[in-house]
């Protein structure tokens, strides 16, 4: 499976108010291996205005920086042939969903899902796995241990490379059982991108005969040991009829 983590800078919080996207990083993962550097895909662009003052102090990027960068509909075929076909995996989806959106809104050039195979929401999934505790991806780097002293300022790319550290933590040996938080291009009732939680049907694996004569082989070798029945076996025992016992 391709999946593609990814992470964008913006000019300011709300795409409502104008906002634009200035840094996009996507980083590949094949069958859960993160592949090579050069593979991955990361993207400077000129957003034609400002950041405010608080997404400034967050991720550095000037005016000055970013004048001479590409605007997002010189690099949009790139970015939409890098991800295509893909399981994008982002931190906190909808706000990065929104800002993509806006983007190709602008160019007609449809949404972010109309390309992807789908979007998990692993901010999503943390809050089911950690409730109540915070999850921001600097905390989910402390409590999987993932080594976080080169981030500084926050970046597209080094937050995607955290993030893939912490979905594989996250993920590690849960595949089946954890929930998938995915996207599906709804909204809710004011407008807001909706990431949707869907549980696959539970694979039952059952004991081969082989598996189940061992098994009885070990409790009847407990019944020896504790010289009458195991509890396995008492409860495994049909009850006794009231009228036998009497």
């Amino acid at each position: 499976m391709r999946q593609i983590l990814l992470d964008t800078e913006t000019t300011g919080l709300r795409v409502e108010d104008g906002n634009r996207i200035l840094e996009i990083a996507a980083v590949e993962m094949i069958d859960r291996k993160v592949s090579a550097a050069d593979v991955h895909l990361h993207l400077y662009i000129n957003p034609e205005r400002d950041s405010e003052e608080g997404a400034l102090n967050v991720h550095g990027l000037t005016t000055d920086f970013l004048a001479d960068k590409p605007k997002f509909a010189h690099v949009v075929d790139q970015f939409l042939e890098f991800v295509r076909g893909s399981e994008l995996i982002i931190h906190n989806a909808p706000f990065d969903v929104a800002f993509l959106n806006h983007e190709l809104g602008k160019l007609k050039r449809g949404k972010i899902q109309d390309y992807v195979h789908s979007v998990i929401d692993t901010l999503a999934m943390a809050k089911d796995q950690f409730p109540g505790k915070r999850n921001s991806l600097d905390a989910l780097c402390d409590r999987f241990e993932v080594d976080r002293s080169a981030r500084v300022l926050h970046g597209a790319l080094i937050d995607c490379e955290l993030l893939a550290e912490v979905y594989l933590a996250m993920t590690r040996g849960q595949d089946s059982l954890l929930m998938d938080f995915v996207n599906d291009g709804s909204t809710d009732s004011n407008g807001q991108i909706v990431v949707r939680a869907s549980r696959g049907a539970l694979k039952v694996a059952l004991p081969t005969p082989e598996e189940l004569t061992l098994h009885e082989s070990y409790l009847n070798d407990l019944d020896k040991i504790v010289k009458g029945q195991c509890l396995w076996h008492a409860i495994e025992a049909p009850p006794v009829p009231a009228e036998a016992a009497a």
